[in-house]
């Protein structure tokens, strides 16, 4: 006898994908490219030359490629060479700026952050009379428009004589705000008291606890807050600009506007305001998109929506 054996073929069962996610992801393409639209224009724009860009304004691509922006922005060309260009002869003393920019963020964040924390470590762990009522108080800060203490504080470093300083432009936002404290109390509030409880039992103060316990479990929101606060103490323009008057303290977000009043004869110089923007926000764009997921991450924990 012989046995008969019969094979069936499986086909694979084909997944079909719901009408509803197909339309989310579509939608949140459709916002991605939105959003990337204007970096890649100001890029378009950096790598085409002012003439290009005044007869062929419209065109997606860059107009007679070029690096003559950059180099303009960069200090690269010469007074001649920028102003053949359709460049302003002024130039823009890129790096100076770059470190005043550099300097001020890093003064803001690091003293920010640390005073910052002292004072939610107080506001979460430490009773005291009156603790709550001064929290709120302090946290009524954040309903005050930034507009409202602009003149308040340019009087107050004149009177300091640091008008046209770095550490002026440091100073008014140097010590605490009222968000970064609020963001770490949060994070404080949520870790268990036990962990204290257990360091005073080894012997330990208050201020060991903070800096030897506390602290080092706080280092995502720290750094979260440390990577928030340096980006806006970066992009700042106002305040710069009412209390600088010179390069010695001229961050790079004044020196932009100051490099597009350069208008030469031939018209704006576009190519090299794009270029200088472009290597002053990609900096800010690198820093963001490396910590984002920590920056989501620690919003959630600490209860912020």
């Amino acid at each position: 006898m012989t046995a008969v054996t019969t094979t069936t073929h499986i086909r694979p069962v084909r997944r079909r994908l719901p009408l509803g996610r197909i339309v989310a992801w579509a939608v949140m393409t459709a916002i991605v490219l939105i959003t990337l639209l204007p970096f890649y224009w100001i890029l378009r724009t950096a790598l085409s030359s002012n003439a290009g860009l005044a007869g062929n304004p419209d065109n997606p691509l860059p107009v007679d490629l070029t690096t003559g922006g950059f180099e303009r922005a960069l200090g690269l060309q010469s007074t001649k060479e920028a102003i053949a260009e359709g460049g302003a002869g002024g130039g823009l003393k890129f790096w100076r700026y770059l470190l005043n920019s550099v300097v001020v963020s890093t003064l803001v964040t690091v003293c920010q952050i640390f005073f910052s924390a002292m004072a939610a470590y107080a506001f979460a762990r430490l009773r005291w009379r009156g603790r709550d009522k001064m929290f709120a108080l302090f946290l009524a800060g954040l309903m005050v428009p930034t507009i409202f203490t602009l003149l308040p504080n340019f009087v107050l470093i004149k009177e300091l004589g640091l008008v046209d300083t770095l550490l002026g432009i440091s100073l008014p936002t140097m010590f605490m705000t009222p968000f970064a404290v609020f963001f770490l109390r949060q994070f404080f509030m949520n870790i268990p008291r036990e962990v204290e409880e257990a360091a005073l039992l080894d012997g330990a103060g208050k201020v060991r606890i903070f800096f030897r316990v506390l602290l080092p479990m706080a280092s995502t929101p720290v750094l979260t807050l440390a990577v928030l606060t340096y980006i806006t103490s970066w992009n700042d323009y106002f305040w710069p600009l009412m209390v600088s008057y010179s390069d010695s303290s001229r961050v790079l977000t004044v020196a932009l506007a100051v490099f597009r009043s350069q208008t030469p004869q031939t018209g704006t110089d576009w190519s090299g305001l794009m270029a200088a923007t472009l290597i002053a926000a990609l900096p800010m764009v690198v820093l963001f998109g490396f910590f984002a997921r920590r920056i989501v991450s620690s919003i959630s924990f600490t209860g912020i929506k």
